[in-house]
């Protein structure tokens, strides 16, 4: 196991080019949201957006979907079938034909989603037929532990789950007590790169497994996961538009997460305390930590 250091992300922050426009780099589709929890959608969308990708689009139950507009001015919607606030199975299909018509690069899955029958059922059929790369987090990551993670079949596209221990220990059907060996069995039955948070969060792509050095307890608070997973899903969709989407761009996007995600937490705790720091917060410092990464924002 290496830890994740700053010679390395700043390999993972080129500069972007004056002539460049956002079809340059990439188009991400969050799917997220439910009644009550449309503010997971919106720190996802908003962080895939501040991550650099050019084009993000909200997809949500139609219901929450005027909520998520007026919250992100920045980012499109897409409103899908849905019931008591929550996406129907019929909507699988209704986002997988408007991430191919759209030419979507980077599914973003599960934040927010919340855990009725029907949006379990919508997130396992999506993730059944995805066409392009995704990252799985929150909501999506507890439908597929109900549906059976360990024997379920995944499409073979890149992927990077984000799940903290009790989404992992949900997953692998066990008390996580070996950190990188669950990350190392998370990669192994997805195919994709396992993202285990909590202290020292690893990264861990197929045998190469990083650990985080960055990020601490401001960190603690509901939202910031939704935050992480929009980074790697914006990084991902830059880097997969440079370079190919492929493991190895799944992996140090997820790595590039990570870090300055973790390094926001650091920056928002100097000023804010660790006790009041906000998820909704942290990409406020998302520029001061590319910067200290050696990157140009």
């Amino acid at each position: 196991m290496k830890t994740i250091d700053r010679n390395f992300i700043k390999t993972l922050l080129p500069a972007r080019l004056a002539d460049s426009h956002k079809g340059d780099y990439g188009r991400v589709l969050v799917v997220a949201g439910s009644r009550g929890l449309a503010g997971a959608a919106i720190l996802a969308a908003r962080a895939a957006l501040k991550a650099g990708a050019g084009l993000v689009t909200a997809a949500c139950p139609e219901s929450e979907r005027k909520i998520i507009a007026c919250a992100l001015p920045e980012a499109m919607t897409f409103g899908g079938a849905c019931s008591g606030g929550a996406f129907s199975a019929a909507a699988a299909a209704q986002v997988a034909a408007f991430a191919k018509k759209n030419k979507i690069s980077v599914l973003l899955i599960g934040p927010g989603l919340g855990s009725t029958p029907a949006a379990r059922a919508f997130a396992v059929k999506l993730i059944r037929t995805l066409k392009v790369p995704a990252v799985l987090d929150a909501d999506a990551l507890n439908a597929l532990a109900a549906a059976g993670f360990k024997s379920f079949k995944f499409p073979g596209v890149p992927l990077i789950l984000t799940p903290h221990p009790g989404e992992a220990a949900r997953l692998l059907g066990k008390k996580i007590s070996d950190r990188p060996a669950a990350a190392a069995e998370l990669a192994r039955l997805s195919g994709g790169t396992a993202v285990l948070k909590g202290a020292g969060t690893l990264v861990c792509g197929g045998k190469a497994i990083l650990r985080n050095p960055t990020g601490g307890p401001a960190l603690a608070k509901g939202g910031s996961g939704d935050v992480l997973a929009g980074l790697c899903a914006g990084f991902f969709a830059q880097a997969g538009a440079a370079a190919g989407f492929t493991p190895e761009t799944a992996f140090k996007s997820a790595a590039l997460a990570v870090y300055l995600h973790g390094l926001c937490g650091d920056l928002a705790e100097r000023k804010f305390t660790a006790r009041c720091a906000l998820a909704g917060e942290l990409l406020d410092f998302l520029p001061a930590a590319i910067r200290r990464a050696g990157g140009r924002s």
